[in-house]
């Protein structure tokens, strides 16, 4: 069973975009067939508007064209209004078996927290909730031979600045630091909220089932040893109990030298954001895990060198389980 996660990068079709829907397909079917994947978690997948009624994954059904992806199971996380996906950055998840039960959940398990702007312009007066930008996605899967994974897909927030009204002076220009500082420390509470809730949703699959078979995988937005990773894992040197230790979860890219595990490249340097955690019975199963980062572009290097680039600057990466000690003897197709 291979299980795979990719942060597409924005995938549309917008009339006049740049880079074209064509140029990207070029890209990133490739990328897609190379994983090779049973089950694959898709992040940063933009909603297309087709006149009055929802929103569409058009862009995404051409990506899957001419693939065996077309033909699986798939679950779609929806907007804030339920009905269809959002514009921008919808989390998909694509099965070669059966999708058992699929939900979304953002602010279910963790409220927003609540905050006064000390630094906008015209001040705030009353404290505001201070939403996710994103949800998180859990699905489960029916194996065959009658296992059951948990997979929750998930996107964090990215560590840039929260918008502060009237303290932007530019696209990334802050007009003082107190300001940047006030935004910084918001999408800060953004990415760990997020990651409680994984963690809090994670907790109840255990509580459900203690040898539950759970897979954590998508775009952190953080890297090993940063706050929202060891949130999510509940490592036990953290909290310091023997007999929570087998609700920690493991993260996979360890298992590669870190110089080859990387899937970011930031101003020349590697960065591993994205990550495949699992609970320890699935661990039982693992048997490897590869990051296809070979022609990984340097986002920022890129952005100021290159006119619309069509690659994503995400690597996508995908781990190798043992189907027939999940399901009692059964392979994949």
């Amino acid at each position: 069973m291979r299980l795979a996660s990719f942060n597409l990068e924005n995938l549309d079709d917008a009339p006049g975009g740049e880079p074209a829907l064509e140029e990207r397909l070029a890209v990133l079917r490739p990328q897609l067939l190379r994983l090779d994947a049973d089950l694959l978690a898709l992040q940063e997948v933009n909603g297309q508007k087709d006149g009055e009624g929802p929103r569409s994954l058009r862009a995404l059904d051409r990506l899957l064209e001419d693939t065996p992806y077309r033909d699986f199971h798939r679950a779609t996380t929806m907007g804030l209004s339920g009905n269809g996906p959002a514009d921008k950055h919808n989390l998909v998840f694509l099965s070669r078996w059966p999708i058992a039960a699929a939900r979304q959940i953002r602010h279910e398990k963790v409220s927003p927290p609540m905050h006064r702007l000390l630094t906008a312009e015209p001040p705030n007066e009353e404290a505001e909730a201070v939403q996710w930008d994103r949800p998180l996605q859990h699905v489960e899967v029916a194996l065959p031979g009658g296992a059951r994974l948990h997979v929750i897909n998930l996107h964090l927030r990215a560590p840039l600045a929260a918008h502060i009204p009237g303290q932007k002076s530019g696209p990334f220009a802050w007009k003082s630091v107190a300001a940047w500082a006030e935004g910084f420390y918001l999408a800060a509470m953004k990415r760990c909220g997020q990651a409680l809730e994984v963690r809090l949703l994670v907790e109840a699959l255990f509580d459900d089932d203690p040898t539950a078979l759970i897979a954590v995988c998508g775009d952190f937005n953080a890297e090993d040893r940063e706050t929202p990773l060891r949130i999510i894992r509940g490592d036990l040197e953290d909290t310091g109990a023997g007999i929570l230790a087998a609700r920690a979860l493991v993260p996979l890219g360890r298992s590669l030298p870190k110089a080859q595990g990387f899937t970011v490249l930031h101003r020349g340097q590697p960065l591993t954001l994205d990550h495949l955690l699992v609970s320890k019975g699935l661990m039982a199963t693992y048997r490897s895990i590869e990051v296809h980062n070979e022609w990984l572009g340097d986002e920022l290097v890129d952005y100021a060198t290159v006119s619309h680039s069509p690659e994503s600057y995400h690597a996508p990466l995908v781990a190798t389980f043992d189907l027939a000690a999940l399901t009692g003897g059964l392979s994949r197709p």
